[in-house]
């Protein structure tokens, strides 16, 4: 407990007071007993402060949130006393967390409650816990400030950012997916497996044409195909030091999440099974599974997965992924790689492409391309250009080698990577390749 304001003000009026008794003796004695007299208040009121119970207190907030999304936490103060209660307010967030509108000044009528909201905005995943709340109230007599914490408690779970999920939702019911960069090839009857007989149309191929039942209805009849479905997608996801880079503020393994739930959405509306492998940290494994859920239960999986220290060992995933997946599946490798990862990366997909379609996903660091794009004015840069290009282009010719053993390869940056990867994925399945 420490004094308020106006103790301080008040104690300064008697200084004053004091300096000025000293030349008066009936200053002095006035003095005297207006010194009393507060003295007398100040402990009368700091011994009925002390013995006072906080006001009650209860957090309303949502248990899951976004990464990076603003959100409304809610403190509601409960005054039991028969007297108004002033108090400032701060709550004890999750460490990173920014907040807006914290701390606050709030006044609690007599008997009543009070409500003080404030805003939340998370900078990372998994479980975040609020320690508790710090209150400081004003005595009755608003003479002393007492603060007191009160360990209330609340776990939350912060999960990916889904907002790319949300717009390709909307995106695709307004059939507006270019805005995201997702090239969706119009095809009309066409694709791998059977899926009705309709009238014949202009300009469907002679190939589609059931000859059987245009003989039968003497007009001809069109065969419909649709792209396969009941087929399994399987994410292995590195969670190495290599994801622990950042652009923009955000890791690498954030924006591959989210590309991931995003490829899992759309694969999801086509039927097909998802599933997920970690390697390079803590080893999770979900199998594939269908239905619209697929995406909950893969965020309920992956929300609090963190990007360790280890350096990736791409044999040894791979072959924990051949054990554990038995169906041929289309497996999408989710890493950063450098030159020193390449020789144990290549004999890892040599190993998946023995049952399984496999598509590598190398993310590239931002400020490679900045770099590029940047004139060259002085030596310095120079320099820095020209090892750049050399990296890149060593990066492509690797590209290459793994392009001719079979495997298809992505090389964008973790920004542009969900468009990419979802373009991939509608592009194999509209070549039947799976």
């Amino acid at each position: 407990m420490r004094p308020s304001g106006y103790t301080v003000l008040i104690a300064g009026f008697l200084c004053l007071f004091a300096l000025a008794a000293v030349f008066s003796q009936g200053l002095l004695l006035l003095f005297k007993g207006t010194a009393a007299v507060c003295a007398g208040l100040a402990v009368l009121d700091g011994i009925r402060a002390a013995g006072e119970p906080p006001p009650g207190v209860s957090r309303k907030v949502r248990y899951s949130m976004a990464l990076d999304a603003w959100t409304e936490v809610s403190l509601e103060f409960e005054n039991r006393e028969n007297r108004v209660i002033r108090l400032r307010v701060h709550d004890h967030c999750p460490a990173g967390f920014e907040t807006h509108n914290q701390p606050v000044d709030l006044t609690v009528p007599a008997r009543m409650t009070a409500r003080s909201p404030y805003q939340i905005r998370p900078s990372s995943r998994g479980n975040m816990t609020f320690a508790g709340i710090d209150l400081v109230v004003q005595s009755p007599m608003r003479l002393w400030l007492k603060k007191v914490f009160i360990p209330h408690t609340d776990t939350v779970k912060v999960l990916p950012d889904f907002n790319e999920i949300k717009r390709y939702s909307i995106l695709a019911t307004d059939n507006r997916l270019s805005r995201l960069g997702i090239r969706r090839k119009q095809r009309r009857g066409e694709g791998s497996d059977f899926h009705q007989l309709r009238e014949y149309r202009s300009g469907d191929g002679l190939r589609q044409i059931h000859w059987n039942a245009t003989s039968k209805y003497r007009r001809l009849i069109s065969k419909e195909y649709q792209d396969e479905k009941d087929q399994q997608v399987v994410f292995m996801l590195d969670c190495g030091r290599r994801m622990r880079h950042e652009d923009n503020g955000r890791s690498h393994l954030d924006r591959v999440l989210n590309a991931s739930l995003l490829l899992a959405y759309v694969a999801s509306l086509q039927d097909d099974a998802v599933g997920f492998m970690t390697f390079a940290g803590e080893e999770r494994w979900f199998p594939p599974r269908k239905g619209r859920d697929t995406v909950r239960r893969i965020l309920n999986q992956v929300y609090d997965i963190q990007s360790s220290a280890e350096a990736p060992d791409y044999t040894e995933a791979a072959s924990r992924l051949m054990t554990l997946q038995k169906r041929r599946s289309l497996v999408v490798v989710l890493t950063g790689t450098r030159d020193e990862d390449y020789e144990n990366l290549l004999a890892a997909v040599r190993t998946l492409k023995k049952k399984h379609l496999t598509v590598l996903a190398d993310i590239r660091e931002e400020i490679l391309d900045d770099t590029m794009a940047k004139g060259v004015t002085d030596f310095k840069q120079a320099l820095q250009f020209s090892a750049v290009h050399g990296y890149l282009e060593n990066r492509r010719r690797i590209h290459r080698v793994f392009r001719h053993q079979g495997i298809m390869t992505l090389d964008h940056t973790a920004r542009a990577l969900p468009s990419a990867l979802v373009n991939e994925y509608l592009m194999i399945k509209a070549g039947g390749r799976l």
